[in-house]
């Protein structure tokens, strides 16, 4: 069965609906806006036919595709709703480009904007399909919305074909993946699973069992304010104590835009505040826990440094742990791996593993004792108005994660 147009037409479907997620919110979800996608993929699973469809409260959507194979693993397929708070994602038009000829592509509401294998080379290996983009205004949403079409459609011919030899597949769709708090504290438990899968990847091929280890910094300067007419010899500014502080930090190297392959990094990705208190937010990310420990710790390091500059001004940090790579408990048991690989085999696509620089639930579930590898969908310069998709990549995950379920079913729990 061919599911190349019905995965088009859920994405351009879901990824019209704004789930950005707000790293601010306290709530879970984060967002109301992402319930309306959730709600929606409740609705269509039930349509399905799926049994054991719910919602739960901190706004995972869980379902089940029974099993026809007594004493199979129970195996899990997961995505996630929200798209990324870094950019614009309200208002989001996918555009189909047909047949892609290998040129530039544009983009109807950004004339300045262009697409080509120059600003993403994987596009060169893509000519011929059918790529989608958002308009050039807003992030497309592919990650993770490519997911959650390839889950949706394999649970669709799943729940149609009952002689696909397999074991129980549970669905998952989660919130707030984005900002961090994708896996709540009761989906293992709600999962019951014994192996899962993100469905958020990116080549064709690709099967990441290494992550980013993540935590979070937060550095909190207190000035004094006054009045600046009578400042003088009183004012500490904490946006000066700020600039000095990022100034201080590397520039060329520990960055993003500086690192690439194992390399970790200090991002300073938010910053808030006015002369009386000043707020700054990082992201440290490495693949080792000592490399982590020493991005931590440079950046206190740097803080005391500025703090010793002015006695009268309070800076506090703040690290907070966020997820730890997935290769330190996958590499103690390689099955769900090395099953990933053969399905992608079977059906003619070499696979291919490249770690991570990021994270994925499945990096949370992992930990928490639900071994989790990472799947490819196709995405592509995600979270920015490049982001594109080849629906064709999409298509060849949903029969390689089809196969996968039945590589599984031929297993014993």
């Amino acid at each position: 069965m061919d599911l190349t147009r019905e995965l088009e037409e859920r994405l351009l479907r879901y990824a019209a609906i704004d789930t950005q997620s707000d790293e601010a919110s306290s709530t879970s979800p984060s967002t109301d806006r992402q319930l309306v996608l959730s709600r929606m993929l409740k609705d269509e699973l039930l349509a399905l036919g799926a049994p054991d469809v719910r919602l739960t409260d901190y706004g995972a959507v869980i379902a089940t595709v029974p099993g026809t194979v007594r004493g199979a693993p129970t195996i899990a397929l997961l995505a996630h709703v929200d798209t990324a708070p870094q950019f614009n994602a309200t208002g989001v038009k996918p555009v189909v480009h047909r047949g892609y000829d290998g040129g530039a592509i544009d983009f109807a509401d950004a004339q300045a904007l262009r697409l080509s294998p120059a600003e993403s080379p994987y596009l060169a290996d893509r000519v011929g399909d059918d790529i989608v983009t958002a308009s050039g205004t807003t992030l497309l949403g592919a990650d993770d919305k490519a997911g959650v079409a390839i889950i949706m459609a394999v649970a669709g011919r799943l729940l149609a074909d009952p002689g696909i030899a397999r074991g129980p597949v549970r669905i998952a769709f989660t919130p707030d993946e984005e900002i961090g708090r994708g896996v709540h504290p009761d989906l293992p438990r709600d999962l019951a699973a014994t192996v899962a899968y993100t469905l958020d990847g990116a080549d064709r091929g690709e099967i990441c069992y290494e992550s980013f280890s993540a935590d979070k910094a937060v550095v909190t300067i207190r000035g004094v304010s006054i009045h600046p007419g009578t400042a003088k010899g009183q004012l500490v500014n904490a946006l000066h104590l700020a600039a000095k502080l990022i100034d201080t930090l590397p520039h060329v190297t520990r960055t993003p835009e500086t690192t690439d392959g194992r390399e970790g990094f200090i991002h300073l990705y938010e910053m808030a505040g006015s002369a009386a208190q000043a707020e700054l937010r990082f992201i440290l990310r490495d693949f080792e826990l000592d490399g982590l420990a020493a991005h931590g710790a440079l950046v206190r390091q740097v803080a005391e440094a500025v703090a010793a500059t002015e006695p009268r001004a309070e800076i506090d940090v703040a690290i907070t742990p966020q997820y730890r790579n997935m290769r330190y408990w996958l590499e103690k048991d390689m099955r769900p791996v090395d099953l990933a690989r053969q399905a992608c085999r079977d059906i003619g696509i070499e696979p291919h593993a490249l770690p991570i620089r990021g994270g994925t639930d499945g990096s949370r579930l992992t930990e928490m004792g639900v071994p989790c590898p990472n799947l490819f969908t196709g995405m592509q310069m995600i979270h920015g108005p490049l982001e594109w998709v080849s629906v064709q990549d999409m298509a060849a995950s949903a029969r390689m994660v089809l196969r996968l379920v039945e590589l599984w079913g031929a297993e014993t729990a």
